[in-house]
């Protein structure tokens, strides 16, 4: 490696740090929100208004106590006027978003596409939590993500001051299409293993694997269902449910997607190689 090489590559790996900060940095505050979402959106409640207040007491969380993470640990767990315990999840949400933040802009780097890998961490964080609480995926959070996701995924695409890709998006419609009407003929072929939201969900997800490619599509929709169908099976031999309780899949779908994204491609070139 030549000196401009070297000089070049350490100013590249500064700047993915840099990234990765930031984006750890916002993760925390988007971390701290989503705790709103999915304590109000499954009540039917405003996500804006009115403030956060202590359930007990009634008083506001001040700005100061309002900073993630690092106002749970100076509380001490506990509501400043009363001293009602505050959960650990609510730190622990905030932390795990900003972990994820940080660790999705280290693997995407500085593109076009990150913004919209970022989103979907977000409402993947929330829908998940919301799932394993209520057993439901809010329209309130998947439905805006049909016109959130394409519009970033049309940016990405675009790709300002680079080399345009809109085979990408027309494979990102294609998937948003074929893993909807995979998800709804499952439910009405068997409506007791899912939910309209999963169908819902499924397109969305379709969206960003189809946008991906192939691959990544088909590993994306079969991970879900293995990853899903293993825990069951851990948890029948376990005998915490039995073969005909259900759980939730949203979850599942979220991981099997994340799996596609990551490995599909190649996973699935893999497979066409054997063959």
């Amino acid at each position: 490696m030549t000196a401009p090489d070297a000089l070049l590559s350490g100013a590249t790996d500064h700047l993915a740090v840099v990234l990765a900060l930031v984006a750890g940095v916002l993760g925390l505050v988007v971390g701290s929100f989503l705790n709103v979402v999915v304590w109000r959106v499954p009540r039917g409640e405003s996500v804006v208004s009115p403030p956060s207040a202590c359930p007990r007491c009634g008083h506001r969380v001040r700005a100061r106590d309002n900073v993630p993470v690092l106002s749970w640990l100076a509380l001490r767990g506990r509501c400043r006027d009363c001293g009602e315990p505050i959960s650990r999840r609510y730190p622990l949400v905030e932390l795990v978003t900003g972990v994820l933040f940080a660790v999705t802009a280290g693997v995407v780097g500085w593109s076009w596409s990150l913004p919209a890998v970022l989103y979907l961490v977000a409402i993947s964080v929330a829908l998940t939590l919301i799932d394993l609480d209520v057993k439901r995926l809010p329209d309130r959070i998947v439905l805006p993500a049909y016109v959130v996701a394409p519009v970033l995924l049309a940016l990405a695409s675009w790709n300002p001051g680079g080399p345009s890709d809109w085979g990408a998006l027309g494979r990102a419609a294609v998937g948003c299409v074929v893993l909807y009407v995979v998800y709804f003929v499952l439910v009405l072929v068997y409506p007791a293993g899912m939910g309209f939201g999963d169908v819902k969900l499924a397109g969305v997800l379709g969206l960003y694997l189809g946008w991906v490619g192939w691959g990544a599509l088909v590993v994306g929709w079969f991970a879900a269902f293995l990853l899903g169908g293993a825990f069951g099976l851990v948890l029948i031999v376990l005998r915490r449910v039995g073969p005909k309780s259900g759980i939730a899949f949203g979850p599942w779908m979220i991981l099997g997607a994340f799996v596609g994204l990551a490995v599909g491609e190649s996973l699935w070139s893999s497979y066409l190689g054997l063959l």
